[in-house]
């Protein structure tokens, strides 16, 4: 597989607060692994206050782990398609919303902005997703993702399948096989993997 050693990386986070600690976590691995990790933040993500923290404090941890202040604007995201700075992104974690707005060409946000401009550079596009109607309305616009060129999924499961039972969430922990699988075009599999 391809060593994300010196490889540009967006990761793009969307307002899924409940996976933000896990997501910080392979933040720091995907830095100790010698990526350039590029973050780009949601409007949700900016200004959305919840029990799991403040999006200041969100701001500066990424910016703490990347040494790179996070892509915070739709005019911010643009020039990642005429630059071509990035090798792989990755929508972590991707909401039923955003999931939603990327399958239909919706670019309102700094984070699909930053997909639509990647996407038009033929390089992979990762979707961790994160979403309690993943398997109800949303299950139509992940199916078009899956279908589609240049974009791969982490792995992903029934995370509460007696109380939640539409819900669907990627195991963050496969973040790195992912990425490095889909430099090289190909989908890690698995793609359905339980919970235990």
């Amino acid at each position: 597989m391809m060593d994300l050693s010196g490889k540009k990386v967006g990761v793009a986070l969307t307002g899924s607060f409940c996976t933000f600690d896990k997501i910080f976590v392979e933040l720091e691995k995907l830095v100790e692994a010698g990526a350039d990790v590029y973050t780009i933040f949601s409007n949700a993500s900016q200004h959305i206050s919840s029990r799991f923290g403040s999006p200041e404090e969100f701001l500066k941890r990424a910016e703490e782990i990347t040494g790179k202040a996070p892509i915070l604007t739709i005019e911010g995201a643009e020039p990642i398609g005429p630059k071509g700075y990035l090798d792989i992104l990755v929508i972590f974690p991707c909401t039923g919303n955003t999931i939603a707005k990327l399958a239909n060409g919706i670019t309102d946000t700094p984070v699909l902005m930053s997909a639509k401009a990647h996407l038009r550079n033929n390089k992979p596009l990762v979707i961790s997703v994160s979403s309690n109607d993943a398997l109800g309305m949303n299950m139509k616009n992940i199916g078009l993702l899956l279908n589609a060129k240049n974009i791969y999924f982490v792995p992903f499961g029934q995370d509460n399948p007696v109380k939640k039972s539409n819900s669907l969430i990627a195991h963050t922990e496969m973040l790195i096989p992912t990425l490095e699988m889909a430099l090289e075009g190909l989908q890690y599999q698995p793609i359905l993997q339980a919970f235990s």
